[in-house]
């Protein structure tokens, strides 16, 4: 006779042997993640510096997720990891800014890439003397309101009507492909 199990531990054992067969046809989860990241490594992206204010505080970040979501109404996007310097200060903001960058400004790229501490963040950075949320020298400039956060995995996705839109003096543009910048 054979012994009996509850039901409870039959579905985990179902369950357990399901997820086995399907890590084996697709692959864990982290190997699609790893495989991804080296996937989109050969894709190039531009390359932009997002600012917010709040409560004293302002935050840039560099970022290569900056989209263009809509026309009418005129909206765009951008992807924080949760645990981004700027994640807590934009959402608390609701506004930011964008310095979509010209192909001469890796420094500036590298320099908010870091996680820096806010105090030394904007030291020796130009800024525009009308808005200090802005870089000189970049190719254009965004403002933004966000409209809707959406949770994606262990990032949101910040949504924001654009507010303001203005061209720079910046010549080319800076892209991200194979873990460097290059300048086009």
């Amino acid at each position: 006779m054979r012994p009996r199990i509850s039901r409870s531990r039959a579905c985990r054992i179902a369950s357990a042997s399901l997820t086995r067969q399907l890590a084996a046809t697709l692959g864990t989860v982290d190997d699609r993640g790893a495989e991804q990241r080296a996937l989109f490594r050969r894709w190039p992206t531009g390359v932009s510096v997002v600012v917010a204010e709040a409560g004293g505080r302002r935050a840039g970040l560099t970022v290569n997720s900056l989209v263009s979501l809509s026309l009418d109404p005129p909206l765009i996007g951008i992807s924080l990891a949760l645990s981004a310097s700027l994640y807590e200060v934009l959402r608390e903001a609701g506004e930011w800014a964008v310095s979509m960058l010209a192909a001469d400004q890796e420094g500036l790229a590298q320099h908010f890439a870091r996680s820096i501490p806010p105090i030394a963040l904007w030291d020796g950075v130009a800024v525009r003397d009308d808005d200090p949320q802005l870089l000189t020298g970049a190719v254009g400039w965004l403002h933004a309101g966000t409209v809707q956060e959406i949770a994606a995995g262990d990032h949101t996705v910040f949504v924001g009507e654009v507010l303001s839109i203005e061209q720079g003096p910046g010549r080319g543009a800076l892209v991200y492909l194979h873990r460097a910048y290059h300048g086009l």
